[in-house]
């Protein structure tokens, strides 16, 4: 396929459609991934969590904890332990409270992290302080 035909097609779904007729045509197989699938990058975490957590003190507190725990990597698994998500949950199914879709989103693990947070110690600032005291929450 010559790119000057690419280039002449009016609309991205159109070259979408294209490319994908072609591969078919040349046998080739073309799988779609789920949409959440798609890499969340830490910085699209962090802004869903800026979301939920609008106060700057309980955000800055629970971003630390996320940071260490998890580098803000929705899929970080402990290999020790087996603490899952970017709140290291212990074992990471216990998230499923927050929604089933634990495993590949992050809004869900944030969710289940703040609620966490706030059952065990009062607020994410006062986690992130036993965090300091412990280097675990």
């Amino acid at each position: 396929m010559s790119v000057s035909f690419i280039r002449r097609i009016a609309s991205p779904k159109k070259a979408l459609t294209t490319v994908a007729l072609a591969a078919a045509t040349a046998g080739m197989a073309l799988t779609a991934a789920p949409a959440q699938a798609a890499t969340t990058s830490g910085s699209s975490a962090q802004a869903i969590a800026h979301q939920m957590i609008p106060d700057a003190a309980q955000f800055s507190a629970f971003s630390k904890i996320v940071e260490h725990e998890s580098g803000w990597n929705p899929s970080a698994t402990n290999s020790s332990s087996g603490a899952y998500g970017l709140v290291q949950a212990l074992p990471g199914s216990k998230m499923s409270a927050a929604g089933a879709d634990w495993k590949t989103n992050p809004a869900t693990q944030i969710k289940w992290g703040l609620d966490y947070m706030n059952s065990r110690y009062g607020s994410p600032a006062k986690a992130w302080s036993f965090w300091q005291a412990n280097g675990w929450y």
